[in-house]
């Protein structure tokens, strides 16, 4: 960790050719002032990304990055966590990559509590395939595949954290810059699988889930009477249908990360003396 990273030492000199206004502009500066003011260094941070608008956010980051396949970049930050406990690991998706195709991996993600971070934008609706309903879309949300609305309740992501045992589960808005980057702080400080949906609003294909719509309805937790530390508090908040909220909605506070309570401190990269002459070299072409 260092104390002179600063925020501007995570952008990358690669324009992000995301629509002008879109959430993921907001979202991603959060993410890397939260890296920032976590001490951590691009030199030492994986970022890894699903398919959809927000898949080539590795691009436009400074770090260490892979551009994913579609609903399978949890797996590449677990596998990259485990093998280098050392390394700071965020996976960023949206929510048609993480909780449609990647919805199981999203569940055994969350209930294995490896410490990483899990950032979904979720904008309601499918971006790079030009506007069909997502997995978080309304009922009636009606699109060029969809014009009578999909017809099904939206998934709950953040009931699907908390039924699989997560350790961290938060909820921001893109466009609330200093609350989004605290709450994304907070992610990245927890000691496990810290996971954060953020309201992204999609300005192209999405004219119901908007800046305005957001800005009217969100309700801050940090001026409720909400303690995160209550799983019963925690669910109410969760399964309240009614209301946007942003904030730590649930905190396990004496949460111990899968690798520190399976003993895996040590980079696997490293060759012991003694290993075999070819294991060097075997490690440099998959490692």
């Amino acid at each position: 960790m260092s104390t002179d990273i600063r925020f501007t030492d995570f952008k990358s000199d690669k324009q992000p050719t995301w629509c002008p206004g879109c959430g993921d502009f907001g979202t991603m500066n959060g993410m890397m002032k939260a890296l920032a003011n976590t001490g951590n260094d691009p030199d030492n941070t994986f970022i890894v990304a699903g398919i959809g608008c927000s898949g080539k956010i590795g691009t436009y980051m400074h770090s260490y990055a892979l551009h994913g396949v579609h609903g399978r970049a949890l797996p590449v930050g677990i596998g990259a966590k485990l093998a280098n406990p050392n390394l700071e690991v965020m996976v960023a998706g949206g929510d048609g990559d993480g909780y449609s195709i990647g919805a199981g991996h999203f569940i055994h993600a969350v209930r294995r509590n490896v410490d990483m971070t899990y950032i979904v934008m979720d904008n309601r609706i499918y971006g790079l395939t030009k506007g069909q309903a997502s997995p978080t879309s309304r009922e009636d949300f009606e699109t060029s595949t969809t014009p009578e609305g999909p017809k099904q309740p939206p998934v709950n992501p953040l009931a699907l954290a908390l039924a699989a045992g997560g350790t961290f589960i938060a909820q921001s808005f893109s466009s609330d810059s200093q609350r989004h980057t605290e709450i994304v702080q907070k992610a990245v400080e927890h000691d496990g699988f810290g996971f954060v949906n953020v309201y992204s609003p999609c300005v192209t294909f999405n004219d119901v889930d908007t800046y305005d719509y957001f800005r009217d309805t969100i309700v801050d937790l940090a001026e409720a009477d909400h303690d995160p530390a209550d799983y019963d508090n925690a669910t109410d908040a969760i399964m309240d249908g009614d209301k946007e909220y942003q904030g730590v909605i649930y905190q396990d506070e004496h949460s111990v990360a899968y690798e520190e309570r399976e003993g895996l401190s040590e980079n696997m990269a490293v060759i012991p003396d003694g290993a075999p002459d070819n294991a060097t070299d075997l490690v440099r072409e998959f490692y």
